[in-house]
């Protein structure tokens, strides 16, 4: 089970640990030691020189700080002697950076009864570790309460750890320690923060968000997630808080934070800031964002580097992208290529890809394969290729078949379809039946329904 959302360092040098493994604590009395590169390897081995004269002197502080900066190094068999003594002699720290040597040994029982005194000393490190170590158990309630003397005692990584314990299990009370983490600078609480906002002030996308016919989108949220406008103050509220998480979690190095601050920039018009975080989440590897650049390079009438971008994103299985490739293609009559790349986006689960290869064989004549693929997205909810299905059996003369994918496709919200429904029953002399689904039409903006 892995609970952590941002790497944790040892001892807070820039060496990054696994996220299963509970982080270091430093020895209380010594100053932070810097992450950043640019310390001289030779000032480290000095520091190693000059603790190490003061351990073998007896200097219980410096067998703590020097086992703390051998286990940094990776040097297990020369820092736990160090801790050892140093835990003996009643150092917390030492005793929690024990539990975390044993642990990365391979002995968790062990290092959680080391972690288990350091918490009961009042380490906050040792509770958040110990926490963590029940729950990978199972036990949750030992879980929870080691982990709120973490996160009470103000431990950042306790707090989230926390958190994403009580969301588990639905407990209200998980958005507020997520708050704090996020407060205090932790980069994943911030993002989980950002998403519970926004899920609150906005809807989760309908089946048919992505690319239609020809790759044309649904602005703003066919490739991210983000979905209708929000509903009232309070919905506006909440995303402009979201949007404020997520620009934290963005500039702090959060690729699909970036997505989603990129996202609402869209929605809102702010168009180049949009495609600065879109880069910025592609380039760290991101296949929704780079497919969200390559439609706002399109739009901006640049489909030579938004081919660039949707390629990255379709080579990276975004389905998504593979259709807007395609419907490039077919637009240029290569319909081979297109055809290949559809064909990519359906085996990447995007049903429009399985919609757009029933346009393209409906285009060539293929009638039985078209077809096939309408019947194929159809049935996996997508409301147009149903649509374009009844249309296809009402061409040749089955009108019972076609009836009840007008009727799915009109009931799914497709007006094209609601229009269809219409003209079939006007046919059949059932003029009342006719007029309601004119009147849906219409009222969704239909121009040829409010005319009949």
């Amino acid at each position: 089970m892995d609970v952590m959302g941002d790497k944790v360092t040892l001892f807070e040098t820039g060496r990054f640990v696994q996220t299963s493994d509970p982080g270091t604590e430093e020895p209380e009395g010594i100053g932070a030691a810097t992450a950043d590169e640019t310390v001289e390897a030779a000032e480290e081995v000095a520091e190693l020189a000059r603790r190490r004269l003061a351990a073998e002197a007896g200097d219980v502080e410096a067998m703590s700080v020097l086992g703390a900066m051998l286990l940094r190094r990776g040097d297990l068999d020369g820092a736990e002697p160090h801790l050892r003594a140093a835990t003996s002699a009643g150092d917390r720290a030492a005793a929690n950076n024990l539990g975390v040597l044993l642990h990365q040994r391979g002995y968790a029982d062990e290092a959680a009864g080391w972690w288990r005194i350091a918490a009961v000393a009042g380490s906050a490190a040792a509770a958040h570790a110990l926490g963590r170590h029940h729950r990978e158990r199972g036990d949750e309630p030992a879980a929870e309460y080691w982990l709120r003397q973490s996160a009470e005692q103000g431990h950042v990584l306790g707090a989230y750890a926390l958190a994403d314990l009580l969301e588990h299990r639905a407990d209200s009370g998980a958005e507020r320690w997520m708050r704090v983490a996020a407060e205090h600078g932790h980069r994943e609480a911030a993002y989980r923060l950002a998403r519970a906002l926004d899920r609150r002030a906005t809807s989760e996308p309908a089946v048919d968000n992505g690319v239609g016919a020809r790759g044309a989108r649904s602005r703003g949220t066919g490739s991210t997630g983000i979905g209708a406008d929000s509903a009232g103050c309070d919905g506006a509220d909440a995303l402009a808080e979201a949007e404020q998480w997520y620009r934290q979690a963005a500039a702090r190095g959060h690729r699909r934070a970036a997505l989603h601050l990129g996202a609402i920039l869209e929605k809102r018009g702010a168009l180049k800031e949009a495609g600065r975080w879109y880069l910025t989440s592609a380039k760290d590897g991101e296949a929704r964002a780079a497919c969200a650049l390559g439609f706002l390079l399109r739009d901006a009438g640049d489909t030579e580097s938004a081919a660039v971008w949707w390629l990255r994103a379709a080579q990276d299985g975004d389905g998504n992208a593979a259709n807007a490739l395609g419907a490039l293609h077919a637009e240029r009559g290569e319909t081979q290529t297109a055809e290949r790349w559809y064909r990519a986006a359906m085996d990447a689960g995007d049903v429009n890809g399985a919609y757009n290869l029933g346009l393209l064989c409906a285009e060539q004549g293929r009638t039985a394969q078209a077809e096939q693929w309408y019947r194929r997205a159809a049935y996996a909810g997508h409301r147009e290729a149903a649509n374009a299905l009844a249309v296809l059996l009402l061409q040749s003369g089955d009108t019972s078949g076609a009836e009840p994918w007008f009727s799915r496709a009109a009931e799914s919200g497709s007006v094209d379809a609601a229009f269809n429904l219409g003209i079939l029953f006007a046919g059949r002399g059932l003029e009342p039946e006719a007029l309601r689904w004119y009147e849906r039409a219409a009222a969704a903006g239909h121009t040829e329904a409010a005319l009949q």
